[in-house]
């Protein structure tokens, strides 16, 4: 990761490079999509979730397709095949192979054909300038279509990722790898277990992670069993929430079992709670800790015992937590007062 030094301190200021605007070509052959409706092309992004739901799984999904030109999760095209370039940090190598490969075969694919590099490293740690040199050099030789970095958090030494400076930093030269060899970069990243009205603020960490990305997949639980993957980007329209599961049955991979076409893109309560109460707004109070929780709630004040879901008028049904500001998350869901 670049660093300031005393040999930059000395040197001599120059005019950057410009250009007019209307210059910039237009590129209308230019595709939208390294996987249409999941990831942009040549774009940066985030797989988040929390731990145990199958975020390398997808990321492994979204490399095996990219490699091979095959459809992600069976059905979403890859508009520029070309090599893999991944680092995992936690599992071993034997494992990782087992994924892959498991995930070719669904595809009816060899593994063994397929341009997928593993950085064969103990670790790597963007935030020395060492391994961010080694890292460039990689990618300016293979020069590769995807880098998959999983997790972030072990693939920093010092940063503290709930700083902005110095996530941002990270990120952002991250970003530079991005423009200076056009490839796609994808970053495994946890999400917060609390709730949030976006699922971008839930991305543990530095508030930069969600102002970063121009493709964001989250695989969220709801439930016991359900596992929903829901998409968002910077310059497209959100993808139908899809209801996702790992089959089991042959090589293992994961399958899309449901198009949640006209649910909300963004999930509205982190599981499902039995129905109760009546709150004083004509929202619906439900217990969603012990058995005989109750609410009582308006928008100006706010009472209750127990982890509770509130369901607006509108619809929206929402599991809060004990320590939630109630007036507050309402008005940030853009609840009408009374």
């Amino acid at each position: 990761m670049p660093q300031h030094s005393d040999r930059s301190r000395a040197h001599v200021p120059k005019a950057l490079p410009t250009r007019l605007i209307a210059d910039i070509p237009v590129g209308a052959d230019e595709p939208q999509w390294l996987v249409e409706s999941l990831w942009a092309a040549s774009g940066v992004g985030i797989i988040g979730g929390l731990p145990k739901s199958l975020k390398t799984w997808l990321a492994a999904d979204l490399a095996v397709s990219v490699a091979s030109g095959t459809p992600a999760l069976g059905r979403f095209a890859v508009s520029s095949q070309g090599p893999v370039l991944v680092f995992v940090a936690e599992g071993g190598s034997r494992a990782l192979r087992a994924r892959f490969e498991s995930v070719a075969k669904a595809r009816a694919v060899s593994l063994a054909g397929l341009q997928v590099h593993e950085i064969d490293v103990p670790a790597l740690y963007l935030d020395e300038h060492e391994h961010w040199a080694d890292l460039r050099k990689t990618i300016e030789e293979l020069r590769p279509r995807l880098l998959i970095l999983d997790p972030f958090v072990r693939i920093i030494a010092r940063v503290d990722e709930n700083s902005a400076q110095e996530v941002s930093r990270v990120l952002g030269s991250l970003r530079a790898l991005q423009r200076e060899f056009d490839l796609a970069v994808l970053l495994v990243h946890h999400l917060r277990k609390s709730p949030s009205p976006r699922l971008g603020q839930r991305l543990r960490g530095s508030g930069d992670f969600a102002a970063w990305y121009d493709s964001g997949l989250y695989l969220v639980k709801q439930g016991d069993d359900d596992l929903i993957l829901y998409a968002e980007h910077r310059d497209a329209p959100a993808l139908s929430p899809l209801r996702v599961r790992l089959e089991l049955s042959g090589a293992p991979h994961l399958v899309v079992v449901e198009d949640l076409a006209g649910h909300s893109s963004q999930p509205d309560s982190l599981g499902t709670c039995p129905r109760g109460g009546r709150g004083k707004d004509g929202g619906e109070a439900c217990g969603g800790g012990r058995a005989g929780s109750e609410a009582q709630v308006d928008h100006g004040r706010s009472s209750f015992a127990g982890p509770f879901c509130l369901a607006h008028p509108s619809g929206r049904r929402l599991r809060l937590p004990p320590s939630t500001d109630l007036p507050r998350y309402w008005a940030a869901i853009g609840s009408p007062r009374p």
